[in-house]
């Protein structure tokens, strides 16, 4: 059947490694119909760190003509033959930063996708007809419909463009590690994704404590929901909350400057430290072994599709919105949205709009 559309996709691109702030205009072939896929029409797409830190090459060389994007947002507009029957053409969906696994292990069984060792992620995977993935910064995407999202009605779509991602990516570990009334929950960074952090972590029920360098955050903070401040740039911040939080959630975009050590002394017995960090791969993290007696740590990944609905009806039943910025879809745009991110000039995240203008 012919498509209603161009064969070709179009999107702002990375098309030189070593001029990665200026992005091209390209059109590119999508990647192969399959049975179980849905085309949608992109109407905004949220600018996580992971699309800098990709185009930067800081966690290895951006492949050639690599589009970026994975809080996608926008309308079916073709459906394989095998999607289920409640998908309908013309229905607003999103897609976060997965676009694929193998769907039978045990992992991808149990919701947990983003931990199947055959992940495709929205961009830079390779598929195994080696087709590269390529994200949402363009007309369309191209996605099989098990991580295909129906997005409430209560949700805008500008303000639900940065949970597809950003927001599920700290939603994860406080769903999984109890965050809840009765809980004292840390939030370590309060930027894109810290911002929304506090918000979630208030709106499941949790005492929420917020944690930055500096006290120009704190009156954000508490406006986004905090219960308590500390800025530990200060000498003595944590002298007063040894044995207090029950789970702390890093969501600063580097580790250099976090003192576990001190963290870790302010945890209660059996207490969580998440990070959801992902700096530049040379970067260590640096604790003294004795201090986690008692204290557990780690890394978690993205949201898994059942976590994203989650969300999503977290944030339209409690009226939650992220803290955005629109800047239209074009090279220009981008441009000025990933020199901005270099900077920090952003309060908390910026999304990509007008989708139709650019891309006619």
């Amino acid at each position: 059947m012919k498509m209603s559309y161009p064969e070709k996709f179009q999107g702002i691109a990375v098309t030189d490694n070593n001029n990665w702030l200026n992005p091209k205009k390209i059109s590119f072939e999508p990647k192969k119909f399959l049975p179980n896929d849905i085309d949608i029409k992109i109407a905004a797409c949220g600018v996580c760190g992971s699309d800098t830190h990709t185009a930067a090459s800081r966690w290895g060389a951006c492949p050639k003509n690599q589009i970026v994007g994975h809080e996608i947002i926008g309308h079916i507009v073709k459906l394989g033959p095998n999607c289920d029957k409640s998908w309908k053409i013309g229905q607003r969906v999103g897609v976060g930063a997965q676009s694929g696994s193998c769907l039978n292990c045990d992992r991808c069984e149990t919701q947990n996708e983003p931990y199947c060792p055959h992940t495709i992620l929205t961009y830079t995977s390779k598929y195994d007809d080696g087709y590269i993935s390529q994200g949402g910064y363009a007309s369309h995407a191209r996605v099989h419909e098990h991580f295909v999202i129906p997005i409430p009605d209560e949700l805008p779509t500008n303000f639900a463009a940065p949970l597809l991602c950003g927001g599920v990516t700290v939603f994860s570990p406080l769903l999984r590690h109890g965050c809840g009334p009765g809980k004292k929950v840390g939030i370590i960074g309060i930027g894109g994704i810290g911002h929304m952090g506090i918000m979630i972590a208030k709106a499941m029920g949790a005492e929420v404590y917020a944690f930055s360098r500096g006290e120009n955050k704190r009156s954000d903070a508490m406006k986004l929901g905090a219960d308590h401040y500390f800025a530990t740039g200060t000498e003595g911040w944590d002298k007063d909350l040894f044995n207090t939080l029950d789970l702390v959630v890093i969501c600063a975009s580097s580790l250099t400057d976090i003192n576990l050590d001190q963290y870790i002394n302010i945890m209660k017995i059996g207490g969580m430290i998440q990070s959801i960090s992902i700096p530049n791969f040379t970067e260590k993290l640096v604790l003294s072994p004795f201090s986690l007696v008692g204290v557990n740590i780690g890394n978690s990944h993205i949201g898994s599709p059942h976590e994203i609905k989650l969300l999503l009806d977290l944030m339209a039943t409690n009226g939650i919105k992220p803290w955005i910025e629109t800047i239209q879809i074009n090279e220009t745009g981008v441009n000025e949205a990933w020199t901005r991110m270099e900077k920090g000039d952003v309060k908390y995240r910026f999304v990509l709009t007008d989708f139709d203008s650019e891309f006619k």
